[in-house]
């Protein structure tokens, strides 16, 4: 999916760049991952523990992560990169409902 569509972050689904474009909402314990399957264009919210983050993604092919940038997304981004996804920080504001993206 090209940025300069005009869509907003919060609607951006699909592949970008060839890569599947992955949401990972990160906390304390339980994290949210929000993705759309190729396949079937279902939306996917998967709950994952914080134990099986890397396991989960371990197992998938290599793919776009975006992440809301906080102290935490910094580690999470080291330890994605490591599974060779591509993963991508994002400002606060862009993360807000209705925001744009922005590179």
């Amino acid at each position: 999916m090209n940025r300069n569509t005009g869509m907003n972050a919060g609607q951006v689904i699909g592949t970008m760049n060839g890569l599947q474009v992955v949401g990972l909402d990160i906390a304390k314990q339980v994290f949210q991952m929000h993705t759309v399957e190729m396949n079937t264009g279902e939306i996917v919210n998967v709950q994952l523990k914080r134990a099986k983050v890397l396991e989960r993604f371990a197992n998938k092919p290599a793919c776009l992560i975006a992440i809301e940038a906080c102290g935490g997304a910094h580690y999470w981004a080291r330890e994605l990169r490591s599974l060779g996804h591509s993963v991508r920080l994002l400002h606060a504001k862009i993360v807000r409902p209705f925001g744009q993206m922005v590179q």
